[in-house]
Order: C-alpha cells, then sequence, then structure tokens
C-alpha cells in the first residue's frame, strides 16, 4: 500500500480531488445552481469543507500511525492548506454577502456575534500555519519550533466545531455538530494518548 499510496500521481490527483467543493460551489454560483438562497449555500458550503479538511489535516497522522502507511504524511501540508483556502473563501463569503465588503461594519460585526468572532479567531491561527507550510520556512524555524507553531491546529478543530455550534444554535439543529465534536475528540484524544504512552514504546506524535 505505500508504494501505491508514493506513486508520484497520487498527490496531483488528492490535489485536483480537492479542489472539487470549490469548483462545485463556483459552477452552481454561476448558473444558478444553489438553490432558492445562493448566498448561504455558497457560505455554508464553504464553512462545511473548511471543518471538514481540518478533519482531514488532523486525521493524518492517526492514519500513518494505526497503518503503517507512512505515505500519507507526505498529504498533511497540502490538506491543511486546503482548510485554510476554503477558511478564506468562508470568510469572504460573509464580508461580501453578508457585509458588502463594508470594513467598519465588519470590524463592528465580529465582536458582537460569538460565532463570527470563534470563527474569525480560527481563521487567524491557520494563518500562520499557512504561511509557514514549506520547506524553507521549517529550515527557517528550525524542525522543533515549527512543529510547536502547527500545535496550533488543535486549537483550530476545537474552535471551528464551536463556531458551527454557535451558527446552529439559532435553528437547534445539532446533529452534524455532534458528529464533527466527536470527529475531532476522537483525534485530539488520539494524540493524548499517545503522548501519555511510557517512553520507548510511541510513535512521534505529529502536528
Amino acid at each position: 500500500m505505500n508504494k501505491l499510496l508514493s506513486h508520484p500521481a497520487v498527490k496531483p490527483l488528492l490535489f485536483v480531488l480537492a479542489l472539487g467543493p470549490f469548483a462545485y460551489l463556483l459552477h452552481g454560483a454561476l448558473t444558478d445552481g444553489l438553490g432558492a438562497n445562493p448566498a448561504e449555500a455558497l457560505t455554508r458550503g464553504t464553512g462545511d469543507w473548511t471543518l471538514r479538511f481540518v478533519c482531514l489535516t488532523l486525521a493524518v497522522t492517526p492514519l500513518r500511525q494505526l497503518s503503517g502507511w507512512t505515505a500519507v504524511a507526505r498529504w498533511r501540508r497540502m490538506l491543511g492548506l486546503y482548510a485554510f483556502f476554503y477558511g478564506v473563501l468562508h470568510f469572504l463569503c460573509y464580508a461580501w454577502l453578508d457585509m458588502g465588503f463594508d470594513v467598519a461594519q465588519i470590524v463592528r460585526d465580529i465582536p458582537k456575534r460569538p460565532f463570527v468572532l470563534v470563527g474569525t479567531l480560527a481563521l487567524l491561527l491557520m494563518l500562520p500555519l499557512a504561511a509557514t507550510s514549506f520547506n524553507r520556512a521549517v529550515k527557517a524555524l528550525g524542525a522543533a519550533r515549527w512543529r510547536r507553531l502547527h500545535r496550533l491546529v488543535y486549537a483550530i478543530g476545537p474552535l471551528a466545531v464551536l463556531h458551527f455550534f454557535w451558527m446552529r444554535s439559532a435553528k437547534h439543529n445539532f446533529g452534524e455538530v455532534a458528529v464533527y465534536a466527536a470527529i475531532i475528540a476522537l483525534l485530539l484524544g488520539w494524540r493524548v494518548w499517545q503522548a501519555r504512552r511510557p517512553r520507548g514504546r510511541p510513535a512521534a506524535v505529529n502536528p
């Protein structure tokens, strides 16, 4: 399996597949195919895919440790960058479709609404991770410092779920929230369990 996952075509294919949700939403917006409320569909769709890519990024290390498929570690940075990409699109949908790109109104609105504040904080935490997701940044920061910085993803996951929870609280619809919360809790719980295992037995825990 490692040999198959290491094939040069796998990563470009994954890159194209990760663009699929963006292509779907863009096509729907251009062809009036997003239903009666396209603004909500765009905002909701980009937010959903941000959270999904955060989950996928966090899943890479447990998958590698459980399966022994070391090749999947090559996907982590790309998946994290896609989480940031969809997070930026999500914020732009809010800034454009809800706020009309009125910067003063956006600045006033963010602290007033908890779910917007938490979502913005999660995006801001993703910014240094995206900016340092390159080999040159690893060399500049040093491997240990780079790993510590990228552990911010452990805070981003819960913040993203909290953003989703508060957004859904007005509609009292928490089914999807519970699913994502369970996934994030499981992925972070795995890391806690690995970190607490006696030394000499665990594999290295990566971001």
